[in-house]
């Protein structure tokens, strides 16, 4: 469907809600405007999934039955009112309208579940805190005061507890697709809006019943009208090409948390001693043992996202500080990691008497080879090499990059001989036909890292200046008091 019907069905039902306020009260005509707008918007759900084939299919199908029964409900309940004079409550119409908040549950489980990658606990403790407080709010106010209702039949108690129930289910279900991580689309944005607009209206019924106020016959329209935007919003979501990538599942998982996010779940942390403090203000405390328990499963609930905040502070706190000693292209250790290793090795040398030798590389004519074969094939031949090298080095040796297309080798326990026979390994590895030059140094027994960086350097130099594709070794010679180790030097082959 092209954006300009889209955006015309949007216009002339947003146009539609906004001429019920013109329609005469208590009317047939009114019942059948409402109807047909409902109507017409399930009938764009239906639409939407059909053309589009959206992912978690399943689920606009609950969402467009849902909104089917409630446009029903209506319906039953003019005829009960208008044909047959029936004035009953509990009605059929009830039992429809009830029947918005199941299907409205499963479709948001299906789509949560298509979006969520693992398990999201993060999100989920969110919704749980959310609605842990909110669910305290309706007990103390709504459900507690009509279950000890004795002057209500128990059917009339049952369907006036599960209003106030399935809205919070619904709540719960809406948070935690809110606070959950996944696209945030077109239509994904709408079907919130929808979601949304329908528990506001709920919210509203509640508590003009709960303090007994009688809605102004403009009131009850402008309410009215409340849920049939919903209608509205519910249909666009599902007619929206965008409808496609709402139930595609989220490529990653965050437990951040927004500013707005951390409001809410301060304000629902509130909720319980909030309770307690207008009802020891009333001075009449008669949900003591809900306030209890909501306000022990809520900081419940906030240890464990406060515990899951710290894992995540610690696991990517891990990952930081490996990310800063690893070179992002070949894997190997980078500069900053061989920083580290070289004062400690040299340390581990001394308190050894071994010697310790360490090897620049630089891959021969690399500029050339990246202008000839492109960058992309100059990063594999890198990746390539340092796989290669790696192979044929000893399993107490490290190599690193040092930076571009230069390498250096950590030798441990090697003379200036041993380390040139390592290093004559790893010409013949060398992928791509290609060669490289290199500076072997080994500790004089007194120089610091940075020196003995130095002599290498120099040495891969003058390697460089007699023609490449040779190993050159610093002439200063290794102390004599070291005496090489009696490591092997057979290739690591673990």
């Amino acid at each position: 469907m092209s954006n300009r019907a889209w955006s015309g069905y949007l216009a002339l039902t947003l146009a539609a809600v906004a001429g019920y306020f013109l329609v005469p009260d208590d009317t047939w005509t009114e019942t059948v405007y409402a109807e047909l707008v409902g109507l017409v918007a399930t009938g764009a759900i239906v639409v939407g999934v059909v053309r589009y084939q959206p992912a978690a299919q399943a689920a606009w199908w609950w969402f467009a039955a849902g909104q089917l029964l409630n446009v029903l409900g209506t319906l039953a309940e003019a005829v009960l009112g208008r044909v047959l004079h029936l004035e009953t409550w509990p009605s059929v119409a009830d039992i429809l309208w009830l029947g918005l908040y199941p299907c409205l549950v499963i479709g948001l489980f299906l789509l949560i579940r298509r979006r969520t990658q693992g398990h999201d606990w993060g999100s989920l403790v969110d919704a749980t805190t959310i609605t842990t407080g909110l669910g305290l709010l309706s007990w103390v106010f709504l459900i507690r005061p009509v279950a000890d209702d004795s002057s209500l039949s128990l059917v009339a108690r049952v369907v006036s507890i599960a209003y106030p129930v399935g809205d919070i289910l619904v709540l719960a279900m809406v948070t935690r697709l809110l606070v959950g991580a996944g696209s945030r689309t077109v239509a994904f944005r709408l079907l919130a809006g929808a979601l949304l607009l329908y528990l506001a209206g709920d919210a509203t019924w509640a508590v003009i019943n709960y303090v007994g106020l009688e809605p102004s016959p403009g009131a009850v329209k402008l309410l009215q009208m409340n849920f049939l935007t919903a209608y509205v919003l519910f249909g666009a979501a599902g007619l929206h090409r965008s409808v496609r990538e709402v139930g595609e599942q989220a490529t990653k998982r965050s437990l951040r948390l927004s500013p707005a996010l951390l409001v809410l779940l301060t304000v629902a942390s509130l909720i319980a001693p909030a309770i307690l403090g207008y009802q020891v203000w009333h001075q009449h405390i008669t949900d003591g043992v809900a306030i209890v328990i909501g306000s022990v499963a809520l900081f419940l609930l906030v240890v464990t996202r406060m515990a899951q905040l710290l894992r995540q502070i610690e696991r990517q706190s891990k990952q930081l500080s490996q990310l800063v000693r690893v070179d992002e292209l070949t894997g190997l250790p980078n500069r900053r990691a061989w920083s580290v290793e070289l004062p400690v090795a040299i340390e581990r040398a001394r308190r050894d008497q071994v010697a310790l030798s360490i090897a620049m590389l630089d891959l021969d004519r690399f500029k050339r080879f990246n202008d000839e074969y492109g960058h992309q094939a100059g990063d594999r031949l890198l990746k390539t090499a340092a796989a290669a090298w790696s192979g044929q080095l000893r399993t107490v040796d490290h190599l690193a990059r040092y930076g571009g297309e230069e390498f250096i080798v950590l030798l441990p326990g090697a003379s200036a001989e041993l380390a040139t026979m390592v290093l004559e390994r790893l010409r013949s590895a060398t992928p791509a036909g290609q060669t490289f030059s290199a500076g072997v140094a080994t500790w004089d027994g007194n120089e610091t890292s940075e020196e003995l960086i130095a002599r290498a350097d120099q040495a891969l130099y003058e390697a460089k200046d007699a023609g490449r594709d040779r190993i050159q070794v610093a002439t200063e010679p290794a102390p004599t008091n070291l005496q090489p180790s009696t490591v092997s030097m057979a290739p690591d082959t673990t």
